[in-house]
């Protein structure tokens, strides 16, 4: 069987039509029929070879859609059902991490689109079976497809520090990270304040549920804004000035990076020891962290904003993108879908 993709030949050129041979399925391997498959920053980072990356390449990693064959150990009750794959399509399920969970952390995690696996701007799509997510029957696959990442990529740190009680949560960039960011943090019942350049998009970013907006662009924004907040989402890739943000922290609080910043995270040890601040990371979840954010925004109606293209306007999607030219995902379908 050969695949039809859209394919980097070579680092930072623009993605092209091209046909693969995939290797006999694997005995826990799901081949899926691609409907529809988001685009995420990290796709332009694989397709420009910032991460090291083997060419050519197929990006995609936010994949819906149904399985038409399993392997001779998966389980043939997948066939004919809807299901996303995110960043995640593999991981050893025997170490230390997998064990507990958290098998995002497996030494032998195996990724959707990296690492000389290809990815989900194709017609066809394999991944470990166990990897494969049923997606709720209340989403559509275009509204659900950006949380096979950007959603998992926020709903597990805001799930892993969510407090009882009064919490109050701050997000920093209201892009395709954010905007997800603010939705799930509102739902949780935290106090919800977003941080953005942007005056512009003020009434915007209360209508995602929002409670408060801090526009960084004026001198006096982040003063006013210390000492407000149990837990600070950075959700951006810019370089700022970190210890001005992490001012807006009260004791214990906790500044955890999703977003992959530029610069170093210069904050004196001293602010640290003193206001006992977590200054941390946060990657995708495990597979339990994926089927609650599914569960969590289907009860709750979270989706994300997404313009839908076709998979033939790949690359204008690409280039939107790296102007930030869209409100907030694109979601690539293929013709028919």
């Amino acid at each position: 069987m050969t695949v039809e993709a859209y394919a980097a030949q070579r680092a930072g050129t623009t993605l092209e039509r091209w046909e693969y041979d995939p290797p006999p399925l694997g005995p826990f391997e799901a081949e899926i029929a691609v409907t529809h498959c988001g685009l995420c920053h990290s796709d332009v980072h694989i397709i420009r070879g910032d991460w090291g990356e083997s060419f050519p390449v197929v990006p995609g990693h936010e994949v819906i859609g149904e399985v038409v064959a399993v392997g001779s150990a998966a389980d043939s009750a997948l066939v004919g059902q809807r299901v996303g794959v995110g960043w995640q399509a593999g991981a050893c399920l025997a170490c230390e991490y997998c064990l507990r969970g958290e098998e995002n952390l497996c030494p032998m995690a195996r990724q959707s689109c990296a690492g000389g696996h290809f990815g989900g701007f194709a017609r066809r799509f394999r991944a470990d079976s166990r990897f494969c997510h049923p997606i709720p029957l209340s989403m559509s696959s275009a509204d659900a497809a950006p949380l096979l990442c950007a959603g998992i990529t926020v709903y597990a740190p805001l799930k892993r520090y969510a407090r009882a009680g009064h919490w109050r949560v701050g997000v920093v960039g209201i892009g395709g990270l954010g905007h997800l960011a603010i939705k799930f943090a509102r739902a949780m019942g935290a106090e919800v304040t977003a941080f953005t350049t942007s005056a512009g998009k003020m009434d915007e970013v209360k209508a995602l549920g929002a409670h408060h907006v801090v526009v960084t662009g004026e001198a006096s924004a982040l003063r006013r804004a210390r000492s407000s907040l149990d837990f600070l989402l950075v959700t951006v890739n810019a370089a700022l000035d970190w210890f001005s943000y992490a001012k807006t922290l009260r004791p214990n609080g906790v500044m955890c990076f999703v977003g992959a910043a530029e610069n170093a995270v210069n904050i004196p040890v001293g602010a640290i020891l003193s206001k006992q601040w977590v200054v941390t990371g946060g990657s995708i979840g495990g597979r339990a962290d994926m089927r609650d954010m599914l569960a969590f925004a289907a009860l709750h109606q979270i989706t994300a904003q997404t313009e839908t293209l076709p998979m033939t306007s790949i690359n204008t999607a690409v280039q939107r993108l790296i102007a930030n030219d869209v409100r907030y995902r694109f979601v690539l379908t293929w013709e028919g879908a």
